[in-house]
């Protein structure tokens, strides 16, 4: 699939839009538009109903070890700087830069093998000859803010870089104000930000972006057990919605890759048609943390180089960061073992989700005109859980009584799903940019249904038609969507 021609269509229909597009844009931001925000809405509301509303507490999913119960977060975008400095972000969340003081071109020391020079894009940078490339260096990928009127450094604050902390240090607060029990999850939905050196590939590496995390609490000795199963899980739940084949991948980290903490982490990744042949894309990591995070924050910054984990000190042998000091450990009320939970997280972006989608609903076919000639037809195959329109209907022509029925059917149909309503152009221009905007089903008013009271609904995907009467239209469209 050509890249360039699904992100044009995402501009022409109104799928995803440059921030800020007439000053310029601003590198590593987008915009959705009208489609593209059904569309990503559509995603999470369908990972936060899988995950968490849907679930049944009361007994064993497949794969799973016990029954468990989930619940959910929305936590601030600002948080206490301590929560970073606690976690290991203040001073491991970087990357190396390097940078051209020829062409003031910036990069990832880790990216230049396959970024390319200003100056003679066939070349790498630091190949040309005027070229004069920087030692790397560190560049902190945290946003950085200012908290109250004084604008001192000691009012300094970051911009999130991940969901997860604000559920770590809410997770006394859950246990206090709910009767959950381990084992249970809490999921969050919420924005980050990274202030990435060189965002590239569309949405895919963003310095505003959506996430869609877990973090599940267990006991130490099922741990694994539990990360087997979100780790399967979470890889079944894009296969159920349309994300297949081998564009699809669950990877296991190889020993070397895994922090010591760690028995295991796992990535889902998806093969994007910007990456080299044979390339993937990480789309959700699925980590086994162990009790890293909890006591780090019971504690303080835990020094990731020591094993078993030890609080790291300065100079003095005091605390380098300071913990809350508060008491993050879970009693079990029934058998009184008093234990700090291990932690499986799988963390997902909502945006680089959407972007897969996307990839993969672009297909191009051939269909028959109004004059029976085959043209080429654009068209996305989303799955109808996550199409951002569901249904359209149409007057065939806006005359003889055609639109005022059409739009008695759309006023029904939208009390129940995201429906569309167009009288403009022919027909088949109309079912053209449906299928571009990917909506399942069309429904057209013709001659007929002024004598019968039957309309014609057609499925994007085959192409088929079929007749229904008017008064079945809801329950004709709700139940294929279900």
């Amino acid at each position: 699939m050509d890249m360039e021609k699904l992100v044009s269509l995402c501009k022409r229909r109104g799928f995803l839009f440059q921030s800020s597009e007439i000053y310029g844009g601003l590198n590593g931001f987008w915009d959705y538009g009208p489609l593209g925000v059904e569309l990503k809405r559509n995603i999470k509301e369908a990972w936060w109903r899988d995950m968490v509303t849907s679930h049944d507490e009361l007994a064993t999913p497949a794969g799973a070890p016990s029954p468990y119960e989930m619940t959910g977060l929305d936590c601030t975008i600002i948080m206490h700087p301590q929560v970073w400095k606690c976690s290991g972000h203040y001073d491991l969340f970087h990357d190396m830069k390097v940078d051209c003081r020829e062409c003031k071109g910036r990069w990832r020391a880790d990216h230049l093998k396959d970024a390319e020079c200003p100056k003679k894009p066939s070349k790498r940078p630091g190949e040309h000859s005027a070229c004069q490339l920087t030692e790397p260096r560190e560049f902190n990928l945290m946003f950085k803010t200012i908290v109250g009127a004084m604008g001192t450094e000691e009012d300094a604050a970051y911009l999130r870089p991940e969901t997860a902390q604000g559920i770590f240090v809410n997770f006394k607060n859950v246990l206090d104000s709910t009767r959950v029990r381990v084992p249970f999850g809490i999921a969050q939905i919420g924005k980050s930000f990274r202030n990435e050196i060189t965002p590239r590939n569309f949405t895919f590496r963003s310095r505003e972006f959506e996430q869609m995390e877990i973090e599940f609490f267990c006991h130490p000795n099922t741990s694994r057990a539990w990360y087997q199963y979100w780790r399967d899980r979470r890889f079944r739940w894009y296969t159920e919605l349309g994300l297949a084949g081998d564009r699809l991948q669950l990877r296991d980290h190889d020993p070397d890759e895994l922090s010591h903490y760690s028995t295991g982490t796992a990535d889902i990744e998806y093969a994007f048609p910007f990456l080299p042949p044979g390339e993937f894309g990480e789309l959700e990591g699925i980590a086994h943390r162990g009790d890293f995070d909890l006591r780090s924050h019971m504690e303080g910054k835990l020094d990731p180089n020591t094993c078993p984990l030890e609080v790291e000190r300065d100079e003095h042998g005091q605390p380098r960061y300071r913990g809350s000091g508060r008491d993050l450990t879970y009693r079990d009320d029934i058998s009184g073992e008093k234990y700090i939970p291990h932690v499986i997280e799988p963390s997902a972006g909502a945006d680089r989700a959407t972007l897969a989608f996307l990839c993969e609903a672009y297909t191009e076919d051939e269909a028959p005109d109004e004059k029976g000639a085959m043209q080429k037809r654009t068209l996305m195959k989303f799955h109808p859980r996550i199409a951002p329109v569901k249904v359209a209907v149409f007057p065939l022509v806006k005359k003889d009584g055609m639109p005022e029925v059409a739009r008695d059917i759309y006023r029904a149909l939208k009390q129940h799903v995201v429906a569309f309503y167009d009288e403009k152009g022919a027909v088949g221009r109309r079912y053209r940019r449906q299928d571009e905007a990917g909506t399942p089903f069309c429904i057209t008013v013709d001659g007929d249904t002024l004598k019968d009271n039957t309309v014609t609904v057609r499925d994007r995907d085959s192409l088929k038609q079929w007749r229904v009467k008017v008064d079945d239209c809801v329950a004709e469209i709700t139940g294929r969507l279900q």
